[in-house]
């Protein structure tokens, strides 16, 4: 059974920064692209990054590009978002979810998720 758990969410002012962990089990974690979603009150959810298998490629939005960072760890399972600068309008629950694909950027296109860790930015 696959598994997905994101930790490290919480509350932060802006400016701040958080780094959520997504720790996976059940699957062949090396082969599998791993991306970041994340869903505002509201709002559909959107996708904040991906990396590949190797973790040598990334790609993100222009939202989040250049504060946010992707990596992983093959060796412990576990992908990892880096977020620095935070603003009021990062806020949102923020999922993690495996891939076949690099390209992945759709929702659809993710086999796997996890349950999701709250992340408030306050002004």
């Amino acid at each position: 059974q696959v598994q997905l758990v994101e930790s490290g969410g919480g509350s932060v002012q802006a400016g701040g920064s958080l780094r959520l962990s997504c720790a996976a089990s059940g699957l062949a974690f090396s082969t599998f692209a791993m991306g970041w979603f994340r869903q505002a009150p509201g709002k559909e959810r959107e996708f904040v990054a991906v990396t590949s298998g190797s973790g040598s490629s990334t790609a993100y939005p222009d939202s989040v590009k250049g504060r946010f960072r992707i990596s992983r760890d093959n060796a412990k399972n576990t992908v990892y978002l880096d977020m620095t600068s935070l603003k009021p309008e990062d806020t949102a629950v923020y999922y993690c979810a495996a891939a076949y694909s690099l390209r992945s950027r759709t929702q659809a296109e993710y086999k796997y998720w996890g349950q999701g860790t709250q992340v408030t930015v306050s002004s």
